[in-house]
């Protein structure tokens, strides 16, 4: 059974920084590319940052410069750095391990607000 697990989240003021940690259980970690995912409250879920087996990082245009995406193979681990935090980026962050299938976590709260 394939299981993602998002940890990180919380409230915080605008221009600081969060690192959200997804860990991957029931899957050969290292063979699947892995994505953080964003969701607003009435908007879609949108692709915010991705990560290749191979290492090579893609970015939302809205969060480059400001967000780093890491992979440790070794702790079937994907961190998302985010700094320089806007009210722009609340929103529910999700894990998703895409090969074949797509696999979810069950997604952690980020909230920026003053």
């Amino acid at each position: 059974q394939v299981q993602l697990v998002e940890s990180g989240g919380g409230l915080v003021q605008p221009g600081e920084s969060l690192r959200l940690s997804c860990v991957g259980s029931g899957l050969q970690f290292s063979d699947y590319a892995m994505n953080w995912y964003r969701q607003a409250p009435g908007k879609q879920r949108d692709l915010v940052a991705g990560i290749s087996t191979l290492g090579g990082a893609n970015y939302a245009d809205s969060v480059k410069g400001r967000f780093t995406i890491s992979r440790d193979n070794a702790r079937n681990t994907v961190i998302l750095q985010m700094n320089s935090l806007k009210p722009e980026d609340t929103a529910v962050y999700f894990c998703n391990a895409q090969r074949l299938l797509d696999f979810w976590g069950q997604g952690t709260q980020v909230t920026v607000s003053s």
